[in-house]
């Protein structure tokens, strides 16, 4: 069971003013020419409309219901996803493919360097010679904290989430509810250099790193997206 099959449908009102990575996606999407594989795909908020592009897309992910979300997103689209369930860390796909991606700050999810090379070290191997693997990731500051720490807040119309930050332990309990659902997951997050670091562990090279899905340089901000490309063998 994942945590996301409590609020599977509760997941796309309790993100809808999530859009400002959908460009950013799709540009890259458009740029491999695709098939693409997305890590953590959820309910199709990204691959939906990469397929409607006509651009193929792999989706894996942990829920079920998130899937069972997706595959109703898509059809109601006219659009075509390849859906397979499965972990992040050992991915159910064989294909080789110019791009991979993991949008949503999804490997927050992972919460040790064991765990956060396996994921990198996944994509590596999914990716062709020269392929692309595309992220994105964020790293709290102190005013995010002391403006919503254990408050539940109301995050769309009926829909709260409360976030209850550990700064020693850099983890994030994140509870999401309205008035029939319910779920808690925990984050964990890293430093910029940190995932540098980890990249660079796993076979890849930076090729940016942005500060936002505008393509703007990263300037100490919270939230960092990586494009790294393969260049070596893994170590």
């Amino acid at each position: 069971m994942s945590s996301y099959d409590a609020i599977a449908e509760l997941y796309d009102p309790w993100s809808a003013s999530v859009v400002e990575d959908v460009g950013f996606y799709l540009e890259e999407a458009r740029k491999s020419g695709g098939p693409v594989v997305e890590l953590g795909v959820g309910t199709g908020r990204i691959a939906v409309p990469v397929a409607a592009e006509g651009i193929g897309v792999i989706g894996v992910d942990s829920s079920r219901g998130m899937l069972e979300v997706c595959a109703r997103r898509a059809a109601l689209a006219g659009v075509q996803l390849d859906l397979r369930v499965g972990d992040l860390r050992k991915p159910p796909v064989s294909e080789r493919v110019p791009l991979v991606i993991c949008p949503f700050r999804s490997l927050l999810h992972m919460h040790t360097d064991e765990d956060r090379l396996s994921v990198l070290g996944a994509a590596h191997d999914l990716l062709i010679p020269g392929g692309r693997f595309v992220f994105d990731v964020f790293a709290p500051d102190a005013a995010d904290i002391a403006q919503t720490h254990d408050r539940w807040l109301e995050r769309e119309p009926g829909i709260f989430e409360r976030a209850v930050w550990d700064e020693s332990a850099r983890t994030l309990t994140l509870s999401v509810r309205d008035e029939d659902r319910e779920t808690t997951m925990a984050l964990a997050w890293l430093s910029p250099d940190e995932w540098r670091g980890l990249l660079e562990t796993a076979g890849f090279e930076i090729e940016a790193c942005y500060g936002w899905f505008d393509r703007t340089s990263y300037a100490g901000g919270e939230d960092t997206i990586w494009i790294a490309t393969t260049r070596r063998a893994r170590v």
